[in-house]
Order: structure tokens, then C-alpha cells, then sequence
């Protein structure tokens, strides 16, 4: 339990400043025109709501522990919150290949220098985030272990985000801005196909023969 305790404190924190860097994404992503940056705070807004479903879990099963209706333990709501947050990963990556598309038929001018010190920024707080999640137990707490990816997909949608607005800035094509949401979304939907195949069958308590 003590280690459960520990996994809730460190979601809480990573629940906060992902919060943060979300609105401030958002928002410069927004103001400088940014699609990439655009996306990778849109795709922070999916891992606030993932990784709030993992606090909240957590906190269900710590006032719940000692509750008879759970015959089989607690355990599977930790996959069912993991489940959701792939649930709405799709939703999210289906936004982003919308506002993708959109931007690369009607481009616009991008304040690149902004835009790339904010993601920076949001790249830091993704480095910092799976620091404080990462953890030696690799399989006693899916929903931990959950999260951590959550945070390291994300982290690869920011470099990727930088990646395409250096090569915009430089390469005076804003259409590489775009490409770089699309690839965010792709990287999205594969993360979030892949936990709802591994959730749902715990769920469902699939064991498959291949190991």
C-alpha cells in the first residue's frame, strides 16, 4: 500500500504541472499561429485527463481497499482508468488530423521564435514528469507504468513539435509545422491503440498464449 501511496503522490504532481503547460501551450499555440505547438498542448490536454483518471483511481482504491462489493480486489479499476485514458487519446488524435488538415489547405504565418521556447518549455516539463514517474516496479502497477508512457509519448510529440518548427523557420516551409501535428496524431493513435488492446484484455482477464 505504501507503494500505491507513492504512485498516487507522484500523479498528483505530474497531474499539476502538465496542467500547467498545457494552458500555456495552448494558448502560444494559438497566439503564434503554431499547429505543432497547437497540437502538442491539445495532446498535454489528453495526458491532464489520463493522468487525472490515474490520481483519481488511485484515490478510489485507497478509500476503498477495505470495501466487501470488490470480491476480486480493486485492481481492475487501475485498467479501467488506463482504458479510458486510450479512449480519449483517439478523440484527441482525431482533432488534431482535423486541425492539421485544415491548416496545410489555408496556411498561416507562424511566430516561430515563441513558439519554439515554449516548446522547449513543454519538452522540459515532459522530461521532469517522467523522472518523477519512473519507477523500478515493471510490473506491479499498470496504472503507474501507464502513465509513465503517457508522459514519454508525449515527450515525443514535443521534440517533434521543435523538430518541425526549426525546420519551418529555417527552411521558410510552414507546411513542415503541419506534418509535424500529423505525425504527433500518428504517434497518438499508435500509443493509444496499443493501451486499449493491453487495458481491455485485463479487463477481460485474456490471457494470450504468446508471451
Amino acid at each position: 500500500m505504501n507503494d500505491t501511496h507513492s504512485h498516487e503522490n507522484k500523479t498528483r504532481l505530474v497531474v499539476f504541472l502538465t496542467a500547467v503547460t498545457m494552458v500555456v501551450e495552448i494558448t502560444y499555440g494559438i497566439i503564434t499561429n503554431s499547429i505543432a505547438l497547437l497540437v502538442d498542448g491539445i495532446h498535454m490536454g489528453s495526458h491532464v485527463g489520463a493522468l487525472g483518471l490515474s490520481w483519481l483511481a488511485y484515490i478510489y482504491i485507497r478509500n476503498n481497499k477495505n470495501n466487501p462489493h470488490f470480491k476480486s480486489g480493486t485492481n481492475k479499476i487501475l485498467s479501467l482508468s488506463a482504458f479510458s485514458s486510450g479512449i480519449i487519446l483517439l478523440i484527441f488524435a482525431l482533432f488534431i488530423i482535423v486541425q492539421s488538415v485544415e491548416r496545410f489547405l489555408s496556411p498561416a504565418n507562424i511566430a516561430f521564435n515563441e513558439a519554439i521556447i515554449v516548446a522547449i518549455i513543454g519538452l522540459i516539463i515532459n522530461i521532469i514528469s517522467a523522472i518523477v514517474l519512473h519507477h523500478s516496479e515493471e510490473h506491479s502497477d499498470h496504472n503507474i507504468k501507464a502513465a509513465y508512457l503517457h508522459v514519454l509519448a508525449d515527450t515525443l510529440t514535443s521534440l517533434i513539435a521543435i523538430v518541425g518548427l526549426i525546420l519551418a523557420k529555417y527552411l521558410s516551409f510552414n507546411h513542415f509545422d503541419t506534418v509535424g501535428g500529423l505525425i504527433g496524431a500518428a504517434v497518438i493513435i499508435k500509443w493509444a491503440i496499443g493501451l486499449l488492446k493491453t487495458t481491455g484484455a485485463e479487463l477481460l482477464d485474456y490471457k494470450s498464449d504468446i508471451e
